[in-house]
């Protein structure tokens, strides 16, 4: 997903420029093509704010994956460095 948004927001601005281009010559770009990609840089960059907010592990715990306990599914969680 996070590559995705990065590609997305490079991209963004090409785009951008080639709307603006093809419609400059019919005296400027309309408000509702500026206001769609205003619109889209903001989710994208939100969805970054939003994917770079992952919470990691503390560097003394190491990930105990899911597994199954009595029949139980126990989910992974942090356990302590031994």
């Amino acid at each position: 997903m996070l590559r995705l948004a990065e590609i997305a927001m490079f991209l963004a601005p090409f785009v951008i420029f080639a709307v603006w281009r093809f419609s400059a010559m019919e005296g400027g770009p309309p408000a509702w093509v500026m206001a769609v990609a205003a619109g889209v840089l903001v989710v994208l960059f939100g969805s970054l704010v939003w994917l770079s907010q992952e919470r990691t592990l503390p560097p003394s715990t190491q990930y105990e994956p899911a597994h199954l306990r009595d029949g139980q599914v126990t989910a992974g969680h942090a356990v302590p460095r031994e």
